[in-house]
């Protein structure tokens, strides 16, 4: 599968996340406080809860409802209660539009 478009540039604001599904797979689009785009899985591994309702902090986004972290670079808990990682997604930018593979997930 080919990336896909999902928003521009403009619509993500820093320090928030955004949730788009992509054929029926949810993924949280975040802005970091360094301006930075990331794309990860937006269901929370502890449980079934939407990241993208959760805070995003630096590099982090944190689960609203046990408080796990999770790097947006990596997607690996930094904190507990979650232990297991979620998904990173290939992020490009293209003419100030932002562009998602879920088919592209990025190890670390």
């Amino acid at each position: 599968m080919a990336a896909i478009k999902v928003c521009a540039e403009t619509d993500l604001e820093v320090g928030a996340a955004v949730r788009v599904v992509i054929d029926g797979l949810p993924i949280a689009l975040v802005r970091d406080s360094a301006g930075d785009i990331h794309a990860i899985g937006d269901t929370c591994t502890h449980g079934d809860i939407s990241l993208s309702e959760g805070f995003v902090e630096d590099d982090t986004l944190e689960c609203w409802a046990h408080g796990s972290k999770f790097s947006l670079n990596t997607g690996k808990p930094i904190t507990l209660p979650a232990y297991e990682p979620v998904p990173v997604y290939a992020v490009t930018i293209e003419g100030g539009e932002v562009f998602i593979d879920p088919t592209a997930v990025v190890t670390v």
